[in-house]
């Protein structure tokens, strides 16, 4: 039992390994993202002894390759009074304050990198920069999880964000600064100096530029007494069937595993079955067998030969 035991679980284990749907998954969400990445830029704190004002790149699992976090610890005061020089892509003047009031905050920076589309689609604009983030947290407890933003404003001048490696806007178009506040509601300002935005808010920040619709084609009249053209699936569409897919070959290959674990287990049955008889059969082949004799009606078995003769005491005496 031992062994069926120990390749049942062998058989389970592969198969919750193989199967697609517990794989973990980037969050569905810009908000749950801003939440898991708050606690991975935390662990850059808490891995180490973090002074005040010094930055500390975080680590992203590997399924949100691409995405750069830093968490950059600081006195609620010396922000007030003195801002930060350089934080990144942030020059954060004098003047900032938060709301409610903590001794110490954290400011948490997000590089979106390729997930920028994904986590903050915008209708008719083409990115030029990836998203930048920039949040406020209590920094009270460095092992805390699913903290609250805190609420910053610049009293004084503002925010500059400068970004680099920013693309050419097409010809005849203008580019522009836009802002996404928590709830992800955009906001759209000039750019100044070519790559450089501002802000007086918190929140997550890139420079788009308005997207080129191409002229639509005419239809094509369908062919003469045939059935009129039926557009594809969407990419939605697409999206949903692999999805449906993806479950039914789990629920499929769970179903086969389980046959196969019953065959396993029958085989190991009869197996241990067939052993035990083999063991029987050599136990009879190595007993001697008896020769029968007749008793009257009935047959009994007889021993070929006899025990050691008794002896007469007499016979020692001399």
């Amino acid at each position: 039992m031992g062994l069926l035991r120990s390749l049942v679980m062998m058989l389970l284990l592969i198969w919750f390994l193989w199967l697609p749907g517990l794989r973990a998954q980037p969050p569905n969400s810009a908000r749950a993202l801003d939440a898991l990445l708050q606690d991975y830029a935390y662990q850059a704190l808490v891995l180490v002894r973090p002074k005040t004002g010094t930055i500390y790149d975080g680590v992203v699992p590997s399924d949100l390759s691409g995405i750069k976090i830093s968490a950059l610890r600081l006195r609620s005061g010396s922000l007030r009074r003195k801002g930060v020089d350089m934080y990144k892509e942030f020059k954060i003047h004098p003047g900032v304050i938060e709301q409610p009031y903590v001794e110490r905050l954290v400011l948490v920076y997000q590089n979106l990198g390729n997930w920028s589309l994904r986590y903050y689609p915008l209708s008719n604009y083409t990115y030029l920069a990836p998203v930048l983030g920039l949040l406020a947290y209590s920094a009270s407890n460095l092992s805390a999880t699913n903290l609250p933003e805190l609420d910053i404003r610049a009293t004084g001048d503002p925010i500059t964000i400068r970004f680099p490696d920013v693309k050419s806007a097409p010809d005849g178009l203008v580019a522009k600064c836009v802002w996404f506040d928590l709830q992800g509601s955009p906001s759209f300002s000039n750019v100044a100096s070519g790559n450089e935005c501002s802000t007086v808010q918190q929140g997550h920040f890139s420079i788009v530029v308005e997207s080129i619709a191409p002229s639509p084609e005419p239809a094509s009249p369908p062919p003469s007494g045939g059935a009129p053209n039926v557009p594809g699936p969407t990419g939605q569409e697409k999206k949903s069937n692999s999805k449906v897919g993806i479950i039914v070959g789990s629920v499929l290959g769970g179903i086969l595993l389980l046959v196969l674990l019953s065959f396993l287990v029958f085989w190991v049955q009869k197996l241990k079955e067939k052993k035990k008889m083999q063991q029987m059969e050599r136990a009879a082949e190595v007993g001697e067998a008896l020769q029968m004799t007749s008793v009257g009606e009935t047959k009994a078995p007889a021993a070929m030969v006899t025990r050691t003769q008794p002896t007469l005491e007499n016979e020692y005496v001399p």
